[in-house]
């Protein structure tokens, strides 16, 4: 195996995460030599895809070139990662390169695990079976919706944490409200299967959301997880646990159109390695962002071992306290900032209707606006429509905001 030149900084992950903290990192320190490694050649603002999924825009308006938004004066290493040695501080890609570091990000977002339900991998994208987690997959869910004249829809989140908690709720409110609209409602059976017991975590947003499944007339069934599906056949397989007793039972559910989030963790290469916790995520001090058994590394985004929800706007806020705190630890200094627990999560409740959900690591709203966010506002839509992106592609990637 051939061994790169040692960068001072390796930031594994090319996505929201890793461009947002090189960029920050260039502005911060424009002596810094900065390697950012990632294969993908293509880079996705994924909190459109629920308005793909909902018909209100084209897929490919959410795309970009990689090389396009890779700051000024970084190296790209388009490689993917198969290894992390933080005793030996460095990677190996998949090529067998090895690249060296003197610091460390690890953020390279998380993984779709499909095979983990049985029939999923074969049966998605056809047969009614759809998700929004993927570039490729996204138009045939709107495709899927506006297709139906009524029917079953059935709506489904696992278990493990995944990207953006609101996004199986999000396109579930649309496709209702599409329904409304087209006058498909009243001979729809709207299902959505959660294996938790609440709609959402932060209780002044679950009052409202409450208000809005009654009014869609969704049924909303907790203690529900998806471990089977026959797309063939459209039947998908539950594992229902009892919430008094733990006891658990299978049950099966006809469908017209299922829309499927996968399981998720962390990628691979993470879980296999001393960085990770116990639970396969990089294991960092929730406050520092700092790992806790090797100072020189840092994560960030979806893959670290923090208990926030995961979303980019938890990671413009991340973004920040990483970089601060990497440079006080090269220059010997005490960490300069700690992250909170923010996320964001607009969640999308009808077209031109929208809750604003902002919280910390303990479930408190933390609103960024003056009126009360936890009822439905149109100029919140307005905000995620055509604000938001803005922000994203001019503001977070450029290291500016």
């Amino acid at each position: 195996m051939s061994e790169s030149k040692n960068h001072e900084v390796v930031i594994i992950g090319g996505g929201t995460a890793g461009i947002t903290v090189a960029a920050r990192l260039r502005k911060a320190r424009p002596s810094l030599d900065i390697a950012v490694i990632d294969p993908s050649e293509k880079h996705y603002y994924q909190p459109f895809w629920t308005l793909v999924g909902g018909g209100v825009y084209p897929r490919e308006v959410t795309e970009r070139s990689e090389g396009k938004l890779m700051p000024k004066g970084v190296t790209w290493i388009r490689d993917h990662v198969a290894e992390m040695e933080p005793d030996a501080n460095r990677v190996t890609l998949g090529s067998g390169a090895l690249v060296t570091y003197e610091y460390l990000v690890v953020c390279p977002g998380i993984q779709l695990n499909w095979s983990a339900i049985p029939g999923l991998q074969e049966t998605k994208g056809k047969n009614g079976v759809c998700s929004n987690y993927t570039y490729d997959l996204v138009p045939y869910t709107w495709e899927t919706l506006k297709a139906l004249k009524g029917g079953k829809l059935i709506f489904t989140q696992p278990s493990t944490p995944i990207k953006c908690g609101g996004a199986p709720q999000k396109i579930m409110y649309l496709a209702a409200d599409h329904l409304r609209r087209k006058g498909y409602l009243e001979s729809s059976n709207i299902q959505f299967m959660s294996p938790g017991t609440v709609v959402f975590g932060v209780p002044e947003f679950e009052r409202t959301l409450k208000k809005i499944i009654a009014r869609y007339g969704i049924d909303f069934h907790t203690q529900m997880e998806l471990i089977a599906i026959d797309g063939p056949a459209k039947e998908a397989t539950f594992r229902i646990t009892d919430a008094d007793t733990g006891a658990q039972r299978e049950q099966v559910e006809s469908f017209d159109m299922i829309h499927v989030v996968p399981p998720q963790s962390a990628p691979d290469f993470v879980r296999k390695s001393a960085l990770a916790n116990t639970e396969g995520w990089v294991e960092v001090d929730r406050g520092t962002l700092q790992h806790v058994r090797y100072p020189n590394v840092f994560s960030l985004g979806d893959s670290a071992g923090t208990p926030n929800a995961k979303t980019g706007a938890a990671v413009r806020k991340q973004a920040p306290v990483v970089v601060a705190n990497m440079l006080a630890t090269m220059d010997a200094k005490a960490s300069a900032m700690a992250y909170d627990g923010y996320s964001s999560c607009p969640l999308v409740t009808g077209y031109g209707k929208l809750v604003l959900a902002e919280f910390d690591y303990d479930n408190r709203p933390m609103p960024s606006f003056p009126f009360d966010t936890t009822k439905e506002r149109r100029s919140m839509y307005i905000l995620k429509r055509y604000l938001l992106p803005q922000l994203y592609w001019h503001g977070m990637l450029k290291g500016r905001a």
